[in-house]
């Protein structure tokens, strides 16, 4: 995203990066992640907080007055979705199992490998 100011409008932004301006926080869908001060006061968006808060690189060029935003990079702090993936795993006793069954209970997974 190339911006030529400070600040943009919460349907550019929306637009471009995805990540809906919200009181909340910048939002994608159902996840939300905190951006105190992105908002301005005429509801626009300060690019440079909002991209701090989402983890987007910002390079500014200020002899040119252009600003460019990469993509989001949540760094881990945050799940894109709750969503897993459905592996076939194997019991101790060799029997088939999916990870679909147990939906709705919490699961930790451990994983280990020799390499």
């Amino acid at each position: 995203m190339i911006i030529t100011e400070a600040t943009c409008t919460t349907s550019a932004f929306t637009e471009a990066t995805g990540w809906e301006p919200k009181p909340e926080g910048m939002c994608r869908g159902e996840l939300c992640v905190p951006a105190p001060g992105a908002l301005t006061s005429d509801g626009r968006v300060d690019i440079e907080r909002a991209a701090q808060a989402l983890g987007m690189p910002i390079e500014i060029d200020e002899v040119h007055g252009v600003r460019a935003l990469g993509p989001a990079s949540l760094g881990g702090r945050a799940l894109t979705t709750a969503v897993s993936a459905d592996p076939e795993l194997r019991t101790f006793d060799g029997e088939s199992f999916r990870l679909s069954s147990l939906r709705g209970r919490k699961v930790v997974l451990a994983a280990w490998a020799s390499y």
